[in-house]
């Protein structure tokens, strides 16, 4: 059954402080609207349950991309088509911006906003996994001023985050430390674009005097949440690349990540084609990003 237009009220107060107030005023009675790329679909369904919604379309603190010696600044309501074509997002942090291209087709990277995307809280997320490797911060503002907690902590549980109902997020903060990183990133879906994902991974990796020095790992699609890989990466780190150390960081992967059964893909595959994706990534990482 589709939804009556007339059983919901948008408002749009232009600026963000405005926002924040209204949200103050009514915790929990109004949903924040950017895109509405996910919103829509439940609207369409006839599942959307949010009867208020407040828009934050175009509000000009939440839209920009800000290059500060230290850090990227990411305005929330920062479209996909913005990161993915973003100078510095494509050279220093190529795996956000192919996330940003495999995020529904052009119409929806038009609309979707990253913020959007971390608030929803699918663990089949695409642009998610980069932002766990990256260590991104999360700038969350209302009247109250402004916090910034790190972006591996913000999700508690399925669909669950650590948003307060008075609270957005203003900002993702990418710190501009991954020089000389191999990067490495895949989404195993139907298709490339416009499917969710069955499984994707996001890797960071640096060599040093032939032992890995640095490596970060995250995937989607193989748990409640977003998740770091951080045993598989203690498996890793400080060792040479070797068959044997492949094998140990597939089990180690295989071990930290609880993936289920649905209409998409079996819990059986998403831990095989996880332990694969490790393998190829760490292969890439122990030639320095010469293959595949």
């Amino acid at each position: 059954m589709r939804s009556d237009p007339n059983d919901y009220e948008l408002v749009a107060p232009g600026n963000l402080s405005a926002v924040v107030s209204l949200l103050a005023d009514q915790p929990g009675s109004w949903l924040p609207i950017a895109g509405g790329t996910d919103v829509m679909v439940q609207y369409a369904a006839g599942k959307l349950t949010a009867r208020k919604m407040v828009s934050l379309w175009n509000l000009p603190e939440l839209r920009q991309i800000e290059v500060a010696d230290s850090e990227l600044n990411i305005g929330a309501t920062c479209t996909y088509s913005q990161i993915r074509n973003h100078e510095v997002v494509k050279k220093e942090f190529p795996l956000l911006a192919s996330a940003a291209s495999w995020t529904g087709g052009i119409a929806n990277q038009n609309r979707g906003t990253l913020g959007g995307n971390i608030v929803n809280a699918s663990p089949a997320a695409d642009s998610l996994p980069a932002l766990l490797v990256y260590e991104a911060e999360l700038m969350l503002v209302s009247v109250r001023g402004e916090r910034r907690v790190p972006y591996v902590d913000f999700h508690t549980g399925y669909k669950k985050t650590l948003l307060a109902p008075d609270e957005l997020i203003r900002a993702i903060c990418l710190p501009r430390r991954t020089s000389g990183y191999v990067s490495y990133s895949r989404k195993v879906g139907a298709r490339n674009a416009q499917a969710i994902s069955k499984v994707c991974l996001a890797a960071l990796g640096q060599l040093s005097n032939g032992k890995v020095n640095d490596v970060r790992i995250a995937a989607g699609s193989v748990a409640p949440v977003p998740l770091r890989l951080s045993e598989t990466e203690g498996v890793v780190k400080g060792n040479t690349i070797d068959s044997a150390l492949i094998q140990h960081a597939k089990k180690a992967a295989a071990g930290e990540i609880r993936p289920i059964d649905d209409i998409r893909s079996t819990a059986a595959y998403r831990s095989a084609v996880l332990g694969n994706l490790v393998m190829e990534f760490l292969q890439k990482l122990a030639t320095g990003g010469q293959s595949a």
